[in-house]
């Protein structure tokens, strides 16, 4: 009789996939990063750290020279920035009068809850739903995460439509396709987030940038104008490499390292069992009456931007960009998802009067539980933060260690373009931290030879890149919110290992195409973007 042969190890250790040293890395931030506490509380932890800190860094007197021009607004009579105390009579009276308004304030705040009130009725009427499944059963997957990342790219031109809509509806997507929905709402995070400057249109932060720009270029040149494309040729072709890379590290690195999604981890709420189900005629009709709802909105909106007449336009100069038609752009996309979720819910049955309208909206605001209470808790940190002056004091520190190093070369932008990163992940805001730190190095690297347009698109790298990894991002507490709905588990750790590589390899491709770009083939920025400037 024949021996039989010696089992192999189980099945579970022969197919487990090896974990390279990389892995084991985003392993070991998971891990760090899920020591901390739950995110609410360490808002809280750090509110009342920051407190404490201003109290000492006011009695040792930490101060540091105001970079901006005397006069300027916001500038001290001496010159200085001086950290704020806290701990004092006036600044315990500050926090106790200001802890309401800290919260309504805090502008994500208002913004979600606003576009909730129409996704609600949305996705209540089954449109979500429907579109999803028209749009992804039959698609190849990876095609799919290309157009997710391209999505959030693009959608940054009204930057809250992507951070509201995209990144939860791409988790739905990649779950419709039996892939783990995080790995969805990674790709989306990316392209919106750590995407944030490329685009193929000018958006509303490129002439606020470029006003920047032009008045801390004016310190060296009284006379200089940068205009709001100053960028746009590189940020077009940066859409398409942010793409590339975003997509490759979805599909190579954060959805392998994911694994196999398990539902058991989920709210049973979000998980829609009719996901993977072909549509029904009902539902093709839905679709295309909401395709009809959907063109009188898109005729809506051209009717107050486009003409010369445009109700929406800005009324003191006529900018189309610059204008109220995006600075309000919340507003559409609440009438957006009410008029076709309505027109869909009414085709199919799912919305027949006006109390399921208003059952839809309580329904989506009651989802945002967690989000509201972590809000709360945030508002108090970034409002603590700016009123002590802590972080415009890190950033001008750190921007005066760069302009020591001496150096004159375009190497010294993959320094510039890192110390931007590190920067962004204390101070979150674009336009806030490049008004503090633009009349530092765009009169540093122009004394050196090179033109504000060049220095703008460099700083807009570092500043995009590292918005994926950092609590301090203004929807950071939303996607962590929405991404425990589908890992109940999940911890600050994860999300950030999750979004690091796309981090690192943003930071480090872009950098080096942005040198190619501009040192290597000599192409401009944008149109009439000069490369250097002659002092």
């Amino acid at each position: 009789m024949t021996k039989a042969p010696a089992k192999a190890p189980s099945d579970a250790k022969a197919q487990a996939p090896k974990r390279n040293s990389f892995t084991r890395f985003l392993d070991t931030v998971e891990w760090l990063g899920n020591l901390l506490p739950h995110p609410v509380t360490l808002f809280a932890i750090l509110a009342v750290g920051i407190v404490l800190l201003s109290g000492l860094f006011g009695w040792l007197g930490l101060a540091v020279v105001d970079p901006r021009p005397a006069g300027a607004a916001g500038v001290a009579d001496d010159g200085m920035i001086r950290a704020v105390s806290l701990l004092n009579g006036d600044g315990v009276r500050r926090i106790f009068t200001s802890l309401t308004t800290n919260f309504t304030g805090f502008a994500p705040l208002g913004v979600v809850l606003v576009a909730m009130l129409g996704v609600g009725v949305a996705e209540r009427s089954g449109l979500l739903s429907a579109a999803v499944r028209a749009m992804v059963l039959s698609a190849p997957r990876h095609v799919v995460t290309v157009a997710i990342v391209f999505a959030g790219i693009v959608s940054n031109t009204a930057s809250e439509v992507g951070y509201v809509v995209l990144i939860p509806l791409a988790g739905a997507i990649f779950y419709a396709l039996g892939r783990h929905p995080l790995a969805g709402m990674a790709a989306a995070f990316a392209g919106v987030s750590g995407g944030y400057s490329a685009n193929l249109l000018i958006g509303t932060i490129d002439p606020l940038l470029a006003g920047i720009t032009q008045e801390a270029a004016r310190l060296i040149d009284p006379g200089y104008v940068v205009v709001a494309t100053a960028n746009w040729y590189f940020m077009v072709a940066s859409t398409f490499l942010i793409t590339l890379v975003g997509s490759l590290v979805t599909i190579f690195i954060v959805e392998p390292k994911l694994g196999t999604y398990d539902t058991s981890r989920a709210d049973p709420d979000i998980l829609d069992k009719r996901m993977m189900e072909q549509l029904t005629g009902e539902e093709k009709k839905g679709l295309l009456w909401a395709g009809i709802a959907l063109l009188g909105v898109l005729a809506l909106m051209a009717i107050t931007l486009l003409p010369e007449w445009g109700i929406l336009r800005n009324p003191d100069t006529g900018d189309r960009i610059n204008s109220p038609f995006f600075r309000g752009f919340v507003v559409w996309i609440l009438i957006f998802f009410i008029v076709t979720g309505y027109a869909y819910g009414r085709v199919v049955g799912t919305m027949k009067t006006d109390r399921d309208v208003i059952d839809a909206m309580s329904a989506a605001l009651a989802s945002l539980g967690l989000y509201i209470v972590l809000v709360f808790f945030a508002a108090q940190f970034v409002a603590f933060f700016g009123w002590t002056n802590l972080g415009a004091i890190s950033a001008v520190t750190g921007a005066q260690f760069l302009q020591d190093t001496g150096m004159t070369g375009p190497a010294v932008f993959f320094f510039f373009i890192l110390m931007c990163a590190i920067i962004n992940l204390s101070l979150g805001s674009a336009s806030a931290q490049w008004a503090v730190t633009a009349p530092i190095f765009v009169p540093m690297l122009m004394l050196i030879g090179y033109s504000p347009e060049t220095i703008q698109a460099a700083y807009r790298i570092g500043d995009s890149s590292t918005n994926i990894i950092t609590p301090m991002m203004s929807y950071f507490g939303l996607i962590l919110a929405w991404a425990t709905r589908y890992d109940k588990n999940l911890g600050v750790g994860t999300l950030i290992a999750m979004m690091l590589p796309y981090s690192m390899f943003f930071i480090l491709i872009w950098s080096a195409f942005f040198v190619l770009w501009t040192f290597g083939l000599g192409l401009p920025v944008g149109p009439g973007s000069p490369t250097y400037y002659t002092p």
